[in-house]
């Protein structure tokens, strides 16, 4: 069953036109990924998801139409986005950066437990709890804007390159987070990802965009045989 239903999707930032009617879903407890270069709308699509920019066509959440919602009432119905560049509040500390997170959530109670989950998954954040943000590592920040995202409880995580800019061993540690958090609690994952070889790796389906259109798409395991993605994606 799907989670998330994404028909016909179109996206503009004024007169320009960036998504032209694309199709994907993601299913309940399913990693989906949406990969292509830079320019092919990845972000833009989880944007609109999140009601953050001008879109027509149908986008279905637990078989709830989201046209027309507020980006704050989207994420009420569970759908928690980690931005491209990690969002974090840099003067803030960790804790305060993490209890932030949970503001959008219906149910005020059982604070101190989401936390203590968050630091379950990220010891180095309980560890850091009480330290500025700013100051952590590039890879550290990454981790704190995931489990922000994951005080909402949220039934879908929408993650933009949580890869970038980071080295490979921290980039590892993150996904093998990402997939327990998926495994373990069933949180349905969209990943927009540039590192083409770990996000299948990581999926179960994914879609490759190129300027605006979804022109593959299928099982990750085929995506990864398929020759024309492995020459311009994979570099083997």
């Amino acid at each position: 069953m799907a989670l998330l239903e994404v028909e016909g999707l179109e996206a503009q930032y004024g007169w320009t036109k960036v998504l032209h009617g694309i199709r994907f879903e993601v299913e309940d407890g399913g990693i989906t990924t949406i990969l292509g270069a830079n320019g092919a709308g990845k972000t833009t699509t989880l944007r609109a998801v999140c009601g953050m920019v001008r879109t027509a066509g149908e986008i279905r959440f637990d078989g709830r139409r989201l046209a027309g919602r507020a980006t704050e009432d989207i994420v009420r119905l569970g759908i928690a986005h980690v931005p491209e560049g990690r969002g974090t509040f840099m003067q803030l500390t960790v804790e305060e950066n993490l209890r932030l997170g949970a503001y959008a959530r219906r149910e005020k109670g059982a604070l101190a437990g989401a936390l203590t989950r968050v630091y379950d998954y990220f010891p180095v954040l309980g560890e850091r709890r009480r330290q500025i943000a700013g100051s952590l590592s590039g890879g550290e920040q990454q981790m704190l804007a995931v489990g922000r995202a994951l005080m909402l409880r949220p039934r879908l995580l929408l993650l933009d390159e949580p890869s970038l800019g980071l080295a490979p061993l921290v980039v590892r540690e993150i996904f093998r987070i990402v997939r327990a958090i998926n495994r373990e609690e069933r949180v349905g994952v969209l990943l927009v990802e540039q590192n083409a070889a770990t996000a299948l790796d990581l999926a179960d389906h994914a879609y490759l965009l190129e300027t605006g259109r979804v022109v593959m798409s299928g099982p990750s395991a085929d995506l990864r045989r398929d020759d024309a993605i492995r020459r311009a994606y994979l570099g083997y």
